[in-house]
């Protein structure tokens, strides 16, 4: 049976109705798109103080970063997160699952340390040392010597698909991978000893060290090369809840509205302020230099990432106008509004959040240093073995056993002594002295034996002691010695 066929759907345009019921005209329909598209930014190298400081900061975090897995402490890599071998390895301190309190205090002291920095000048960490911002500009500068300034990029991109367009694209994507690849490579060494990391994969050895390898390499160039400011400004969180840690006295960038206002272009060599007319000239520098494409000078956005870059746009152009600069700097809200001098804003620095923020983070980095100075390269973990609880042995004695977890925190083999005590006649019968390599960890079956009878039925609180012999590290772990009824 032939199926009957469907009559083809209707479509009735949907009209905008007024408050009375008449129709808008179309010319007066304003249509909103809810979702925005996202424009290329192609920010305008420049130079300056603030400039300077970014790549001064650029050069520091990769030299630590690309250079701190390969040197040496020893016979070890200086800086080692050996996850296979639970172990932990910074300069000289060997660190087990056990000190995972020393993490907390790093976590807590980093997150005080960003409240800090942000209630005092803002987001100095964003615009500096983020990793985002840092590869990011890499990324842009290698992008910038291969494909020219930012008029040149506008006009390759927009050009046709000619040869040169693609040799210059398909090098930069070559350089981008390459930086990307070394970094997710570099990144993977702080945790598999980079040398034999290398080795492996050079043999394509190794199925997780090359995923990880290239998922951070992924990671790099996907993050850096394409998404950039869209990390900063729609995935990176700080960027939301930021403005809990700002107040009126946090060093911002600001846009000084009063001097500025009204802005238009202008000769230099005309008298603008007879024209009603303000220090800005409307030149956009500020918005072409900004690697997250905003406007200074509708106020403080939560995009702005602290970089400084339209400070150091807008000095360039009043030098050259021989205008005064500031009209793009680092102040506060209330610097502007109140017209405070540099001294009187920076007198407000020093207000209550701020010393308590700075009085907390003293006493925690005072407090974890001691720790660390003081702390006892030993670690003892005491396990029961549960398949024997208690037995009576020859010679009318009681036997409980043990296993003992020692852990040696030294770069020098250690030998240590084990004693008990806690009960009359308690003693060891199994060997009292074990030596455990430098940096390693070794369990030990213990035995302790008490006089049958000695003791009464239950459990009893006992001690073990573990010392290195000649003197140094010292432990004593509780546990409890079973007598049966």
């Amino acid at each position: 049976m032939k199926p009957p066929s469907e009559s083809p759907r209707k479509v009735i345009p949907i009209a905008p109705v007024a408050a009375d019921g008449s129709e808008v005209p179309s010319s007066q329909v304003e249509i909103v798109s809810l979702y925005e598209a996202q424009k290329k930014i192609y920010p305008r190298s420049i130079s300056g103080v603030f400039a300077r400081w970014r790549w001064a900061m650029v050069f520091l975090t990769q030299l630590v970063f690309y250079g701190l897995p390969w040197l040496e402490w020893g016979q070890r890599q200086m800086v080692l997160f050996d996850l296979g071998a639970r172990r932990f390895y910074i300069f000289g301190l060997v660190l087990y699952p056990q000190d995972f309190i020393y993490l907390t205090g790093l976590l807590i002291i980093s997150a005080l340390s960003l409240f800090l920095f942000t209630a005092v000048a803002g987001r100095l960490w964003c615009g500096f040392s983020c990793p985002q911002t840092v590869y990011t500009e890499i990324f842009m500068w290698i992008e910038h010597k291969i494909e020219g300034d930012r008029s040149a990029r506008l006009r390759l991109d927009g050009g046709p698909w000619t040869f040169e367009k693609i040799r210059k694209k398909f090098f930069k994507q070559i350089v981008w991978i390459t930086v990307a690849l070394w970094t997710g490579f570099t990144f993977v060494g702080y945790f598999v000893p980079i040398r034999e990391l290398g080795v492996e994969l050079l043999a394509w050895q190794g199925g997780w060290q090359i995923f990880w390898v290239l998922f951070y390499g992924f990671a790099t160039y996907g993050n850096a090369g394409f998404m950039r400011e869209q990390v900063c400004k729609y995935m990176c969180p700080y960027a939301r809840f930021q403005s809990a840690m700002f107040d009126k006295d946090t060093l911002i960038v600001s846009y000084d509205v009063e001097r500025g206002e009204p802005r238009g272009p202008r000769n230099k060599t005309v008298d603008y302020k007879a024209k009603g007319l303000g220090d800005c000239i409307d030149c956009t520098l500020c918005v072409q230099v900004c690697p997250v494409g905003i406007d200074i000078r509708k106020g403080l956005q939560y995009e702005c990432i602290g970089c400084g870059l339209c400070v150091d746009a807008c000095s360039t152009v009043m030098d050259k106008m021989k205008y005064p600069r500031g009209l793009i700097r680092f102040t506060t809200q209330n610097g502007v509004v109140k017209r405070w001098t540099q001294s009187q804003m920076l007198r407000r620095v020093l207000r209550p959040r701020v010393l308590v923020y700075s009085a907390v983070l003293v006493a925690l980095c005072v407090a974890m240093l001691a720790s660390l100075v003081t702390r006892t390269p030993l670690k003892v973990d005491v396990v029961r073995d549960r398949a024997a609880l208690s037995r009576i042995v020859a010679g009318g004695k009681l036997e409980n056993i043990y296993r003992i977890q020692i852990m040696n925190a030294t770069e020098t083999p250690q030998r240590y002594r084990i004693d008990a005590k806690g009960l009359e006649g308690l003693e060891v019968v199994s060997e009292v002295s074990v030596e455990v390599d430098p940096a390693q960890s070794r369990w030990v079956a213990v035995r302790l034996q008490v006089p049958y009878g000695s003791a009464s039925p239950g459990s009893h609180p006992i001690t073990f002691e573990i010392g290195a012999e000649g003197g140094g590290a010292h432990v004593a772990e509780k546990t409890v010695f079973l007598v049966p009824r």
